[in-house]
């Protein structure tokens, strides 16, 4: 059931009440400064429209595609140095989440040490994420962290990967978000965590009967996915042979167990005992008789098929640009891809000087995901985060746990998804919430295991509740708001102004 505009502001006053006197407005901003912060961030922080102003929107669009360029708040670099486990490799983590000795099963007590060492580990990853994307100066290389990871979508759910979908990100993820396709393809290709969800480590040749245990032939999941969702796409012109073929070629990837040879840093491991190694016909290329090389070839052929470049230009424009993005982008921005080899900071680049971008009737068009509300509405009231659960909390409410999408398709970003009354309803209240100062964000934990763990079972150093400044939020968001949203604000009690704007359609819209 889609909530339709007219009753949008009337289901606001609904739920937060009060008429009463107003103050004024401060002036508008110039809709393409917005446009620009809402699209290449997560929303402006105090002060970030007049900085975008005073630089330039061209100086702005090339500052974010160097984000190494971007010096970190000290803050943020601190609070992430405090999370131990956020940089182990795939090896250590799953060392670290181990019950017990190989080969002994583990009591009660080691299974319930193990699950909590587990959660730490996801908690942790949980929380940086949430403090990057809130507080990082870097805010498009943020952006394109969530576009990627919901491309190579992992859930975190399943086993293992809830030990490894930190690690996944920092190591397969964020260092490409703004690089070649090829090598993000690649990295996430090796990666354990990917290994592990769509089941590539179980995938042997059936015609060699020497691998032991429960894997028996070949398994095609990851095969399929790779082309149908990473790569080519679903209309991308493969044929079940090619399916079975990739399988084939990708048989003996896996990933290290403890006290087995490392291959790289992530703790990708080929097997040649489960690989086939006879010649293979992939997409109409022949690749002959090889090991794990085989494996990069056909990485190579898929990430640079046109198939994929117009299906990751069709994504990035639909993210960027609106729901149903013009064909006229999508075939320049395929172009691009494909006269640079799939640099993804060139395609953006095309993207962000493109007609389509600019056109008005795209500015503030697409519909927040929960995600993109939560990390909006905490950068729009300036606040120094410690605490992430409150935005953790409203993800789990919305149904956007982060790390959390069971299926490999990953969440979507489209209005039809995420636009229905239940979410409208959790959405003002978490704006009634942080508008009265009532969420402890900035609360510290009374103890650095608190911090880094963030189970909120232990008690908070609270800060005092102190309610978002209208005046002030209003000028941090532009003034960007109708007719009709400035006057029921000014209609209404002062003390639910805040409230109002972080409820309003015009925030909810990027």
């Amino acid at each position: 059931m889609t909530v339709k505009p007219k009753y949008w502001m009337l289901l606001v006053l609904i739920l937060l009440g009060g008429i009463a006197p107003s103050n004024a407005a401060s002036t508008p901003v110039d809709p393409k400064v917005l446009h620009i912060i809402n699209r290449l961030s997560f929303g402006p922080r105090p002060g970030d429209v007049q900085r975008v102003e005073s630089m330039g929107v061209e100086r702005y669009i090339q500052e974010q595609l160097s984000p190494e360029s971007i010096p970190e708040p000290q803050s943020l670099t601190s609070q992430l140095n405090q999370l131990n486990t956020l940089h182990l490799n795939p090896v250590e983590l799953l060392e670290y989440g181990m019950t017990n000795l190989p080969g002994q099963k583990p009591t009660q007590l080691e299974r319930k040490a193990a699950n909590k060492r587990a959660k730490q580990v996801l908690d942790r990853a949980i929380q940086a994420r949430l403090l990057e994307a809130t507080s990082s100066q870097r805010q498009l290389q943020e952006v394109m962290v969530d576009f990627w990871y919901n491309h190579f979508n992992v859930d975190a759910a399943k086993g293992r990967d809830r030990l490894w979908v930190g690690a996944y990100e920092q190591q397969a993820i964020r260092p490409y978000a703004l690089g070649r396709f090829r090598d993000l393809l690649g990295a996430t290709a090796h990666h354990p965590a990917m290994q592990y969800y769509l089941d590539n480590f179980q995938n042997r040749a059936d015609s060699r009967p020497d691998a032991q245990g429960n894997i028996r032939g070949l398994n095609e999941n990851y095969a399929r996915e790779l082309m149908e969702l990473h790569t080519i796409g679903v209309d991308g012109g493969y044929t079940q042979q090619d399916v079975i073929a990739l399988a084939r070629i990708l048989s003996g990837w896996g990933f290290s167990r403890p006290g087995q040879q490392i291959d790289n840093s992530f703790g990708f491991y080929f097997n040649p005992k489960r690989h086939d190694f006879s010649d293979k016909v992939f997409l109409g290329h022949t690749i002959k008789s090889g090991g794990e090389a085989q494996g990069e070839e056909a990485l190579d052929i898929l990430a640079r098929s046109p198939a994929t470049a117009r299906h990751i230009s069709y994504q990035i424009a639909q993210y960027f640009v609106s729901d149903v993005p013009p064909t006229t982008l999508v075939n320049n921005l395929t172009q691009r891809y494909l006269a640079t080899d799939g640099n993804i900071r060139e395609v953006l680049n095309t993207l962000f000087h493109s007609r389509e971008f600019w056109d008005a009737k795209n500015f503030n068009a697409k519909f927040k995901t929960p995600y993109q509300y939560a990390i909006s509405a905490v950068r729009a009231i300036g606040v120094e985060v410690n605490n992430t659960r409150p935005i953790s909390n409203l993800l789990q409410q919305l149904g956007m746990p982060l790390y959390g999408c069971q299926t490999p398709d990953g969440y979507k970003n489209t209005a039809d998804v995420w636009l229905n009354p239940d979410a409208m309803n959790r959405r003002l209240s978490f704006a009634l919430a942080i508008a009265n100062g009532n969420l402890p964000l900035s609360s510290i934990p009374t103890n650095m295991e608190q911090q880094t763990i963030g189970t909120g079972q232990r008690p908070l150093q609270k800060s005092p509740s102190i309610p978002v400044d209208a005046w002030q939020l209003t000028n941090t968001l532009g003034n960007s708001f109708s007719i009709k949203t400035q006057k029921a604000i000014a209609s209404s009690s002062p003390q639910i102004h805040s409230a109002l704007i972080l409820g309003s359609p015009e925030f909810m819209h990027r």
